[in-house]
C-alpha cells in the first residue's frame, strides 16, 4: 500500500504533467495554493530527486542550463490513488458533518 503524499509532493507531480523545471514548480504551487504552500529549493530539489529514484518523474533530455522534468506513468498511477484517497477523506468527513448538523 502507498504511503500518503505529503502536500508538498503532490503538488510537485501535479505541476509535473507539463515539463517544469524546479523555480516553475515552485511558482506553480505557489500560485495552485494561493501562496498557502511555499516550496524552498531545498525541499523542491530534495523532493525531484527522490521522485526520480522512485521512477515516479524522469527528466528530460535537453541541450538548456534547466533540468525539466515530467510525471511517468508510475507518477500518474500514485496521483490517481492519492486522489481516490482524498476523496474518500473528504466524503467521510461530509457524511460526518452532516449527521452533527441533523441533531
Amino acid at each position: 500500500m502507498q504511503q500518503p503524499l505529503t502536500e508538498g509532493v503532490y503538488y510537485i507531480l501535479l505541476a509535473l504533467y507539463e515539463p517544469r523545471h524546479g523555480y516553475g514548480i515552485m511558482q506553480i504551487v505557489e500560485e495552485w495554493s494561493d501562496g498557502r504552500v511555499k516550496l524552498g529549493a531545498g525541499t523542491t530539489y530534495g523532493a525531484l530527486k527522490n521522485l526520480q529514484e522512485k521512477k515516479f518523474i524522469e527528466t528530460l533530455a535537453g541541450e538548456g542550463r534547466k533540468k525539466e522534468y515530467v510525471i511517468t506513468a508510475l507518477g500518474k498511477q500514485i496521483v490517481e490513488a492519492e486522489v481516490t484517497r482524498i476523496k474518500e477523506l473528504y466524503n467521510n468527513g461530509r457524511k460526518i458533518i452532516q449527521a452533527e448538523g441533523d441533531l
